[in-house]
């Protein structure tokens, strides 16, 4: 019967020890998750400020092509013949 007693104990000091690291488990994969959490939000902001910045230096670009610079040129008269052309199909839907 002692025996049976011993095994008895050894089982529940196992299962004890198994519920603690399923505790410990857990609590660190919340803190995981957490910083998961944080380091999306991250990336989504510094996703947004390169783009930003993205637009801006296009803007920039393009600005300084209309200035009279030699290296976008192409690019400054194609973009005006685009919005040259948007303000045509807007101008004819207007009339319609």
């Amino acid at each position: 019967m002692s025996e049976l007693v011993q095994i008895v104990d050894s089982l529940e000091n196992r299962i004890s020890k198994l519920l603690h690291k399923l505790e410990v488990l857990r609590n660190a994969n919340a803190d995981l998750e957490n910083k998961l959490n944080s380091l999306e939000s991250v990336q989504q902001k510094s996703d947004k400020s390169v783009s930003d910045w993205e637009e801006k230096y296009n803007s920039l670009k393009l600005a300084n092509s209309m200035l009279g610079s030699n290296t976008n040129k192409t690019e400054a008269k194609l973009k005006i013949n685009t919005l040259i052309r948007e303000l045509d199909h807007c101008i004819t839907q207007l009339s319609e």
